[in-house]
């Protein structure tokens, strides 16, 4: 082929139907919505079924097998830097031995691209794979959470595994958040962000997704 024929061919324009498909977005990642239905009011959730797929089984068993209900928002860090406010709440099993399954194998960031933003989802956790039923919901972006797999930190290196987001409900995030905490409650670096009132999930429930 000739310089001049290959220019001439980079040059030919393209179909009416080739560049409607080129400008057709790709489909969003399939998740699964559930409600947590809470005494201080409803939170909906999308949980990253395709991206993050160990993780949201997890949490979906959890949630089919009625596991969380009757548990509590037990927790909530506040982070007094950036936008406010900021920090996370944490909820879940806290290792009832009736009512929390194995540990799961970590998802990081790196791989399923869910990351920490204001009102997503994240496991707590030990070391990475020991998650099992305690998770955390974020007020602000934490990147520091995400997984750096340029690190020499081993924790750093694994970070946090994100796996859904808040779609409805982040008011009353906010509203559990801004609870009183107890300073006497909590051990270590945990000591003082235990809230003096838990709130209760009642019952966590799959619903029907809302196409937009």
């Amino acid at each position: 082929m000739s310089f001049r024929f290959a220019i001439a061919a980079l040059a030919l324009p393209v179909s009416p139907l080739a560049a409607q498909t080129a400008d057709v977005p790709a489909p969003a990642p399939e998740t699964t919505r559930v409600v947590l239905e809470t005494s201080a009011g409803d939170i909906t959730v999308a949980i990253e079924t395709e991206r993050a797929p160990v993780t949201a089984a997890n949490f979906l068993r959890y949630v089919d097998e009625d596991r969380f209900d009757g548990t509590v928002f037990y927790r909530a860090m506040v982070l007094d830097w950036g936008e406010q406010p900021n920090g996370l709440i944490q909820a879940g099993t806290q290792y009832d031995p009736e009512r929390t399954l194995d540990p799961i194998a970590h998802e990081p960031t790196s791989e399923t691209g869910v990351l920490h933003k204001r009102g997503a989802l994240s496991m707590a956790r030990y070391a990475p794979g020991t998650a099992t039923g305690d998770f955390s919901i974020l007020l602000q972006d934490e990147p520091s959470m995400d997984a750096d797999p340029t690190s020499a930190d081993p924790e750093v290196r694994a970070g946090f595994a994100a796996f859904g987001q808040v779609v409805d409900g982040m008011d009353v995030v906010e509203a559990i958040h801004a609870m009183p905490t107890d300073p006497d409650k909590g051990e270590g670096w945990m000591k003082g962000q235990m809230l003096a009132q838990p709130v209760t999930i009642i019952d966590a429930r799959r619903i029907e997704s809302v196409t937009d």
